[in-house]
């Protein structure tokens, strides 16, 4: 058995597809772990989706924004915009039992005998992955209960930046699902930076990646969200796996083998499309 964990697909269904055959993957023996954004900006969101579906026990899923996004504006609290790849997932036969399994998946994922964790976007320096795991369970019971709604009507925000541990009510879960699925850059109070989004030299004075900062633990920290890394973490204090290798922009999807250490990739078939 072998437990591959993988990058964005953001609609990449086709070289989703060609690496699982790289792989030689097999889902009576092994395991993947998906790091969100299955959908949006690629050509077949439906197809990433759908299959991410049929894998059922044989997957690992995390939400990520892109992921978030879908389900606000098929329930009707977003809009769709100009480069969104979604209208093949809100008009398919399938949507509801798609977007009813998608709002039930984690925002965390861990492997403790492995020491290994998973998010989108990473994990804030000072939460543990007990305090990490109950902060995201928080969330998800929110997304999962009769309340979806309420909450994805205001998702949207960059306030409250810091997660405090008084926050309350809407405030609370946004913080901590922005924390989860949009952060790169933070200050030393784990105050996020959400305008830039490109590399390590995109950095705001005063702000740094989130895996430049020492944790207090040892434990491997996976994520996608920041294709602009190309799949490394300069000057990382803590064991930090990028994922996103950018396979919508042009670059390669990736998968990373959780025993061995290596890494498997196929180019993105984007200047054939």
């Amino acid at each position: 058995m072998a437990t591959y964990a993988i990058g964005d697909l953001q609609g990449c269904h086709a070289e989703f597809e060609a690496l699982l055959e790289q792989l030689d993957f097999s889902p009576s023996r092994d395991h993947l772990w998906l790091a969100g954004d299955l959908v949006n900006r690629g050509p077949d969101s439906l197809g990433c989706l759908r299959r991410s579906v049929a894998l059922d026990g044989a997957a690992s899923v995390v939400l990520g924004n892109h992921d978030l996004h879908l389900l606000a504006v098929a329930r009707g609290h977003g809009k769709l915009k100009r480069n969104d790849t979604l209208s093949d997932i809100l008009e398919a036969p399938d949507r509801h039992q798609m977007l009813e399994w998608l709002r039930h998946q984690p925002l965390l994922v861990a492997d403790p005998a492995r020491g290994c964790v998973m998010t989108h976007a990473g994990l804030l320096p000072r939460w543990s992955l007990a305090r990490a795991s109950e902060l995201a369970a928080e969330a998800e019971a929110v997304l999962r209960s009769d309340d979806v709604d309420a909450f994805l009507n205001v998702m949207y925000g960059n306030q409250p930046a810091r997660f405090e541990p008084d926050l309350t009510g809407t405030d609370r879960i946004r913080a901590i699902v922005n924390v989860f699925t949009r952060m790169r850059f933070i200050d030393g109070d784990g105050t996020l930076d959400f305008a830039a989004k490109e590399g390590l030299d995109s950095a705001p004075a005063g702000y740094a990646p989130w895996f430049t900062y020492p944790r207090a633990d040892d434990l491997t920290l996976l994520f996608g969200h920041w294709a602009a890394l190309e799949g490394r973490t300069p000057g990382a204090r803590v064991d930090a796996q990028a994922l996103d290798t950018g396979c919508v922009w042009g670059g390669a999807l990736t998968a990373l083998d959780l025993d061995s250490g290596e890494r498997s990739s196929v180019p993105s078939r984007s200047a054939d499309r």
